[in-house]
């Protein structure tokens, strides 16, 4: 990990990389691989990397997030991580989990199929990783700064990227802008990871329809789409048919975006398919030539949460004899818990950036989480008290409608905290993620480490009890670690705690993880010697 010299939108500046790589390396396996990654930190800060949607088995200490499972290695420290592959097979993604590095520090993860088994669908002619990310011209460690010190919003970015270039939307960057080269008749798998810091993204091709095969390394039912909805943290395996004619087309991303109360970067970011072949006709409505809206493939309007949520709800597991699901239907642990933006008292004369002169915040069950000064799981490890509570509670402290938009001011004050959830070995769990209107409301993409879980049912509005899971689909429920929860709606997943360990469970927008938007599962050790906690490596980083 080291600072490398990188030049977009006209200006340079130095930014984080590994191996001086933006985006980083690939990380290629087959499924049930262990593999190591040795992390040399030399760069000035302190830093962590996560495996994101490696379930890493009885085995937290390689995961990665900074306080939680370990301590971050210094500048001039090292670390080998244990990467252990299970069931994962597809594309997940590497990103740094300290501060705000990952906004430069990510890379792709490919679990190819064992060798002699083969994918669930025909085999592609090739293979694309395709990295959507966000880019600012200032130093990202001063915009963390700057929101730190406000206690506002952070300033939005400058430009989106595919594979770190903007596009041709953008000043100085035509140059640079990706280029996927295809024969006409043959078959590509796009790997598609969404990198952003804050924002979930639409995606789309012109002329051409995407067939999703797999999300969050998992197998899909295939699903035919214009276009693609694709939140922080998420990845999603589509297949791209070169069935037009030769010329050159626009790939896009811009964002997805709901938020009443909240500025977001509007741009829109490009690349470009380019047939082999000869054609001549440079000034083609599908030609890089041209910026015209008209040679941009067509994609929802921002705030579309209609067409949002119907892709996402056209996902389904795949769900056949190779490639079985077992969704838990005998549920032991319910946990129902809010997920609100908040704000606290401004502490500096009430010239805070937050609406009403406050400081931004948010929460989980109206627990505002703090970081611990030193690791949680080598704490739970070695028994050491007073670093946190396990008293995060499975209902929120507050029922009230919680999606109305005219709510009184003294629910936005959440309490802080180090709160976390302790569960049995091999319980089945239940968990609805339930949006607020609480400072106006936004979408939610909520991730869980250590676990894939079972999308079972989602909504606007408030969940009901007893009209909502009579509409849960049990047979063939998408399988992810990130999921979307819509704005002042809710989301329900499921999952058996068999794996056992400290797992961080946060929202993926990285303003609202900083504010306090998350929580930790302490899975219990199981009777049997396989079912409990690895020792840790010897080379842990000490706080």
């Amino acid at each position: 990990v080291k600072e490398a010299t990188y030049t977009r939108l006209c200006s340079t500046k130095k930014i984080l990389t590994v191996n001086g790589q933006f985006p980083g390396p690939t990380i290629e396996a087959r499924h049930g691989d262990t593999i190591y990654v040795n992390v040399y930190n030399q760069g000035k800060q302190n830093i962590t990397i996560h495996w994101h949607g490696v379930l890493q088995p009885r085995y937290p200490w390689a995961d990665g997030p900074e306080y939680i499972t370990q301590c971050p290695i210094k500048p001039g420290g090292r670390f080998r991580q244990k990467i252990i592959f299970s069931t994962e097979e597809g594309t997940l993604w590497w990103h740094a989990h300290s501060d705000w590095s990952r906004a430069t520090v990510y890379g792709a993860i490919i679990i190819h199929p064992k060798v002699g088994t083969r994918y669930p669908f025909p085999k592609p002619d090739a293979e694309v990783p395709i990295i959507l990310g966000e880019w600012w011209k200032e130093d990202i460690t001063k915009v963390l700064q700057q929101m730190h010190d406000t206690g506002g919003d952070p300033n939005i970015s400058d430009a989106f990227t595919i594979n770190g270039q903007p596009g041709d939307l953008y000043p100085c960057s035509k140059q640079g802008t990706f280029k996927l080269t295809v024969d006409r008749g043959k078959t590509y798998l796009l790997r598609l990871i969404n990198a952003a810091m804050n924002i979930i993204l639409f995606f789309a091709i012109k002329k051409h329809n995407l067939t999703v095969v797999g999300v969050d390394a998992g197998y899909t039912k295939p699903l035919s789409s214009e276009y693609v909805t694709i939140s922080p943290g998420q990845t999603i395996d589509a297949l791209l048919s070169a069935n037009q004619k030769p010329d050159l087309y626009y790939m896009v991303a811009r964002a997805y975006s709901t938020g009443s109360n909240h500025h977001f970067d509007n741009t829109t970011t490009t690349a470009i398919v380019q047939y082999k072949g000869k054609y001549s006709n440079p000034t083609s409505s599908s030609s890089s030539s041209s910026s015209s809206s008209s040679s941009l493939p067509s994609l929802p309007f921002y705030n579309d949460t209609n067409a949002a949520f119907s892709f996402l709800g056209g996902l389904k597991s795949l769900a056949d004899k190779k490639h079985p699901i077992d969704v838990p239907l005998h549920i032991r642990n319910r946990i129902f818990t809010t997920i609100s933006v908040n704000s606290f008292p401004c502490q500096d004369n009430n010239n805070c950036a937050g609406p009403n002169g406050t400081r931004l915040a948010a929460s989980m069950n109206n627990i505002s989480f703090v970081n611990p000064s030193t690791a949680l799981l080598q704490a739970y490890y070695q028994h050491t008290n007073g670093v946190y509570g396990d008293n995060f509670p499975d209902m929120p402290p507050y029922l009230f409608n919680f999606t109305d938009i005219f709510l009184p001011l003294n629910l936005e004050t959440p309490k802080r905290g180090t709160e976390v959830m302790v569960l049995d070995y091999n319980t089945t769990v239940e968990i609805v993620l339930q949006g607020t209107a609480l400072m106006g409301g936004i979408d939610h993409p909520i991730h869980l480490h250590g676990y894939n879980f079972y999308i079972v049912g989602f909504g606007l509005g408030n969940f009901d009890i007893y009209k909502d899971p009579l509409k849960y689909n049990l047979k063939d429920p998408p399988l992810r670690n990130t999921v979307s929860v819509p704005i002042n709606g809710w989301v329900t997943v499921r999952f058996k705690a068999d794996n056992p360990g400290v797992w961080l469970l946060h929202c993926h927008i990285d303003r609202h993880m900083t504010w306090g938007m998350k929580t930790v599962f302490i899975v219990k050790d199981g009777d049997q010697p396989e079912e409990r906690l690895l020792p840790p490596p010897p080379d842990m980083p000490r706080c």
